[in-house]
């Protein structure tokens, strides 16, 4: 297997949005040089191909609708919200205009009489919010430092659809009585984000967060909490971009950000990742999910220095807490 040196240097090969974070979370880079690198993102490579796709009324992929809020969450994978998304993950600075101008209309058009945030016809018919989509716009609202009292109305909300297991799910209004693995990864990401950004509830959101981590780790993050059996296998292949889906990688990478305490419950999951790294030593890329995109970050069934470099810092938290 090849040194460590040798993947690192592999990783700093690729675009700004891998170079930024391998400096700052393996490669134990000065802050300046960080960064320096990251500002990068806006102006080179994937983050600045995204940019250059918005058009001239802040939104992606909104086509010819008259609809207020067309191309805000539909079409996958090319909406406004997705490609935001992925503007988070690349680490497109928060105060970038263009990100903030996309922010106000995902508001604007998107929060409903209840607290929360959807978009299309049953949303407005219905004037309430789900709760996935919910936690995404929060996650970006907080990325990119969007000022805006709303922000809090829409924190409150997720608040308040925690459910008794800990987690969240979607699909609680249709009856759904057990939190969803993928609902649940979306509210924590964005509950994160409002407290390191926003700072207000701090108390209740961290306890919520906690709640919800408490939820994955009794299903071990990939395992029934009743049969032990596995949920889904695809949970246990790492993906990315993600969208709105969960994973054991998407997982451990919340719990290594919050940098949570090391827990025995995280141990089959850890050895998971560990398993996934090829003879190269770095970690492929064994799924996409379907649907139409601006162009492809990485190929199916190729090494992925997304997943390498989740995958290296996930295991180097793991490793640190050890002492």
């Amino acid at each position: 297997m090849p040194t460590a040196d040798a993947t690192i240097a592999w990783l700093l090969a690729g675009d700004p949005a891998i170079r930024w974070q391998t400096l700052r979370d393996l490669a134990g880079a000065p802050a300046r040089a960080v960064e320096l690198e990251r500002r990068r993102v806006a102006r080179e490579g994937w983050g600045a191909r995204l940019l250059a796709r918005q058009d001239r009324g802040g939104t992606w992929a909104r086509g010819r609708s008259r609809a207020p809020d067309a191309g805000l969450y539909t079409p996958k994978w090319t909406s406004t919200t997705y490609t935001m998304m992925l503007l988070r993950d690349f680490g497109l600075p928060s105060g970038h205009p263009q990100a903030r101008k996309a922010c106000a209309l995902l508001l604007d058009f998107g929060l409903r009489g209840d607290g929360g945030v959807s978009y299309g016809d049953w949303a407005r018919w219905t004037d309430r919010g789900e709760t996935c989509i919910s936690g995404m716009v929060l996650s970006l609202l907080s990325y990119f430092d969007y000022d805006d009292p709303r922000r809090d109305t829409l924190a409150a909300h997720l608040l308040k659809e925690q459910m008794p297991d800990g987690g969240w799910n979607c699909r609680r209004p249709a009856g759904a009585t057990h939190a969803s693995v993928h609902t649940t990864i979306s509210v924590l990401e964005g509950l994160r984000l409002y407290e390191t950004h926003r700072g207000r509830r701090t108390r209740e959101v961290r306890e919520a967060q906690r709640r919800g981590r408490e939820f994955l780790l009794v299903h071990r993050l990939f395992r029934s909490h009743r049969t032990g059996a596995v949920i889904k296998a695809e949970l246990t292949r790492f993906s990315f971009p993600p969208r709105w889906h969960y994973d054991v990688l998407r997982a451990l990478d919340h719990f290594r950000d919050v940098d949570a305490p090391r827990d025995p419950r995280l141990g089959e999951a850890i050895a998971l990742v560990r398993q996934r790294r090829g003879a190269d030593g770095r970690w492929p890329l064994p799924q996409a999910y379907p649907g139409r995109t601006f162009f492809q970050l990485e190929r199916v069934g190729a090494p992925s220095r997304w997943n390498t470099l989740r995958a290296l810092r996930v295991l180097e938290w793991w490793g640190r807490q050890r002492h």
